[in-house]
Order: structure tokens, then sequence, then C-alpha cells
């Protein structure tokens, strides 16, 4: 890694309602998430399946053991506030738990292992942009931007428990994978590199990447 990469920050959340039940503008009517996420600054227990004091409000589609904790990368935020004049973007803005400095979407590859204080992670696949990051923002079109952009953070499952806590090193441990970051990932399940059958086929066949994102790739 040309820069070292650590935990800038940790936020977790619980489910909690917002908007009102009769609004007539869908981004003002009432949902349930826990997408509003508060730092923390005390070194939390990371479990495998979620991490201490983080619950999720939609457990169909959020919570399995290859999401139990969801990165974002710190380098993304200055982009998103400088192109779309938010200024209150920041770290936990996009419902990550973990801000990382130093990783991205481009660095970042399927199966990477990293220490992280007395816990080890590993890299489960990319997220999925869904509508609550534009419910979150008031802001129109931003899942689908999200999308094109790349910035779209990254799952890991927790191979061994532990403490972790803001301020302490990632360490890579194994990168079985270095070919399919999470970067090509993205670029090939949401349409862009269409003129690489032969790659896209050969990403599909990893054992690590998930049915749903095979299924992306390879429709």
């Amino acid at each position: 890694m040309l820069q070292e990469a650590r935990l800038q920050s940790i936020q977790v959340g619980h489910p909690q309602r917002y908007g009102a039940d009769q609004a007539k503008d869908p981004m003002e009517r009432s949902w349930s998430t826990s997408f509003f996420r508060t730092p923390v600054t005390q070194p939390l227990w990371l479990y495998s399946t979620h991490l201490e004091g983080n619950e999720q409000a939609d457990k169909k589609n959020h919570g399995r053991p290859s999401q139990a904790v969801l990165l974002y990368s710190a380098a993304h935020y200055p982009l998103w506030q400088q192109e779309l004049q938010r200024p209150e973007m920041s770290n936990g803005g996009f419902g990550e738990n973990f801000t990382i400095a130093g990783l991205s979407e481009e660095t970042v590859c399927l199966g990477d292992v990293y220490s992280l204080g007395k816990a080890c992670i590993e890299v489960s696949g990319p997220r999925y942009p869904c509508w609550k990051i534009e419910r979150r923002w008031q802001q129109p079109g931003l899942t689908k931007r999200v999308a094109a952009t790349g910035r779209t953070g990254w799952y890991c499952s927790v191979r061994h428990e532990g403490l972790v806590q803001p301020g302490e090193a990632l360490e890579l441990l194994e990168r079985p994978y270095p070919r399919w970051t999470i970067a090509l990932i993205n670029d090939f399940a949401h349409g862009r590199r269409q003129d690489e059958p032969d790659l896209a086929r050969e990403l599909a066949q990893c054992p690590l990447l998930d049915e749903f994102w095979q299924r992306l790739i390879i429709p």
C-alpha cells in the first residue's frame, strides 16, 4: 500500500423513525432506518455478526455475516462536499460503520484479509447502493450517482472477533485475488466495461463472489 490504511472513525446506529406518515413528497414520508449513525470514540467489540452498539433496521436485506460491517473511504467525502455543495457530508454520512483513510474501492480486493485492532476482517464485496442513500440526504438521484462514481463502500465479514477503536491501523494479511478489486466488480455489475466479456466470466467464477454479484456481472 502506498498510504497507511487507518480506521479514521467508527459510527453506530439504531433503527429510528423519520418523516411524516401523511407527507405528499416521497422524500418526506415516514421511514425507519439506522442509516443516521453516531460517531463513537471508545473501543467497541466487533462480533462475527455485527459491531457492538449497531443494529440494522432492514434485517431482510442487511445483517448477514458477509455484511457484518460496512466500510467507506474517507477520501470520498471531500469529493461529495465539492460536487454536491454539501459541506455537511462527512464520516458516517453513507451509513458506514468504519470510515477508512488510505483505502478505496480501487485499492481493496475481494477476499482481502486485514488485521484491525484485536479483530480480523475479510472483504466480502461491494455495497450495492440503495434508495436510502438519497432519502438520507434528501438528494434525488444520489443513489444512481453513487453507483456511477463507484464510491459505494464495501462490506467485510469478521474472521476473528475483537476490540476495535478509532485510529488503529489496518494491516493487509492476505490478498488471494489481487485482480478483483471492488472497483472492477462495481464496473462490471453496473454496466461498465461491457467490452470485456471474457474477463467478466472469469470474475463471475471467483468462489468468493456472492451469487448476487455473479448474476449482475453475467445476467
